[in-house]
């Protein structure tokens, strides 16, 4: 801030262009991912991360960082969009909460260990060096996924299919998901499918709606609490980076819990037709994530302020805060991969469009709030606006099945798997005369 003379309002800027490019480049990247492959786009997207973060380094105006910023979040949601597919590619259903689990680890808790670690960085080193540190985990990452292999199955077959017909030299050779259709307008329908997912699907629109509002609020926090810390209680940047913590314990206390509540998730009766809990389980924990967010946000709401309640309050209210904020992100995704399956990639991008969207806008408005309500009231106002929404996982844990069975694309998967089904014998290749 006082480097580029920036006000309050710019420097937030930097948090709402950053999420709006995870946006962006989720439009893209997931839907490009099941035409080319979750590699191909995994490893292109850090490459240009790398890229775009190299310059930020080196910026001499607030503009520049925030272009900078658009960009690299571009690329670099390829992370974001493409691993739940990947999960879903390799993981099966049983385990699948498991996988969630670890892998959000770095999507929720990175944010939040984030704080702590740059507040002390800029702190001693100046912010510049947040940003080294940044791009050398990233080569790290870029390394290993240059290891990966690829997991979607409709790549994995198409590629098959063409090396059987160069190393057979028989044309016959195919496989199902290769279609004699123009690359534009495969591309047409599988980056327009996101889009039409928002708007068609009430699955989606309600939770793009309930994560959206979940993550938004989560993301105000890091305009609440540097006001709380370090504009009234007078901490360093460094320490206030620490009352964070409450919040990352609260994440790891969900993930730790995994075994007692995959037992909770498997208590449910199973469905008929799979012999599997139905989708709807994962939402008994999100109901229970439901009600300890806003239990979180009150707690904290009237416990940061006056200063004579020691710090200690506050933070611990980060707690439910942070294990309500990961259990809807986990299961919630995880609901929704397993509903949409073959297209989980696409629900769970048009799930980080909308999310990142509301994320990005919310706290613009963060800084002024607190000012004009104070921390107690503007703390509470979103504590009310979290309990307001607490019906829709409840609703869904009781009619989400019956709105499942409604949705054309859920069934038209169904089938796309039983089709699958009857091609597994052959490994998902056939030739021509055998059709």
């Amino acid at each position: 801030m006082l480097e580029f003379h920036s006000s309050d309002f710019e420097v937030t800027l930097g948090v709402t262009t950053y999420l709006c490019g995870l946006a962006v480049g989720a439009v893209l990247s997931a839907p490009l991912g099941e035409v080319y492959g979750r590699k191909v786009v995994l490893v292109v997207g850090m490459f240009m991360f790398i890229v775009f973060l190299i310059p930020c380094n080196f910026t001499t105006a607030i503009s520049q960082i925030l272009v900078l910023r658009f960009l690299g979040a571009m690329a670099g949601s390829v992370s974001i969009a493409n691993s739940p597919g990947i999960l879903v590619d390799v993981v099966p259903d049983e385990s699948r909460a498991l996988a969630y689990s670890i892998w959000s680890i770095g999507p929720l808790n990175g944010p939040v260990f984030g704080a702590v670690i740059g507040g002390f960085v800029t702190q001693y080193l100046g912010w510049r060096w947040t940003n080294w540190l940044i791009l050398i985990f990233s080569g790290f990452s870029f390394a290993m996924l240059c290891c990966i292999k690829e997991t979607y199955p409709p790549v994995i077959l198409r590629r098959q299919a063409n090396e059987l017909r160069l190393k057979t030299g028989d044309l016959r050779w195919w496989s199902r998901h290769e279609q004699n259709i123009p690359l534009r307008e495969v591309l047409r329908v599988t980056l327009s499918r996101p889009l039409k997912m928002t708007f068609h699907e009430p699955i989606i629109i309600f939770f793009n709606v309930y994560i959206g509002l979940i993550y938004g609020i989560l993301y105000l926090c890091f305009v609440a609490y540097p006001y709380v810390f370090q504009e009234i209680r007078g901490w360093t940047l460094g320490l206030s980076g620490l009352a964070f913590l409450g919040i990352g314990l609260g994440g790891l206390l969900t993930i730790v819990a995994e075994p007692l509540i995959k037992r909770m998730i498997r208590s449910h009766k199973p469905d008929p037709g799979t012999g599997s809990p139905p989708p709807e389980c994962m939402m008994s924990i999100v109901c229970i994530a439901s009600v300890l967010i806003p239990t979180g946000q009150l707690l904290f709401s009237w416990t940061c302020l006056p200063t004579q309640i020691h710090w200690v309050w506050p933070i611990l209210a980060g707690v439910p805060i942070g294990a309500g904020n990961i259990a809807v992100f986990i299961y919630a995704t995880t609901y929704l991969a397993n509903t949409y399956e073959l297209y989980a990639a696409s629900a769970l991008a048009s799930n980080t469009v909308v999310r990142s969207v509301i994320g990005g806008v919310l706290p613009l408005i963060g800084s002024g709030l607190y000012q004009r309500l104070g921390a107690n009231w503007a703390s509470s106002l979103l504590g009310f606006l979290q309990m307001a929404i607490i019906p829709i996982p409840f609703a869904f844990y009781w009619y989400g099945g019956r709105i499942r069975k409604r949705s054309s694309l859920i069934a038209s998967i169904q089938e796309e798997k039983m089709r699958n089904a009857l091609l597994h014998g052959s490994g998902g290749l056939l030739r021509t005369d055998e059709c």
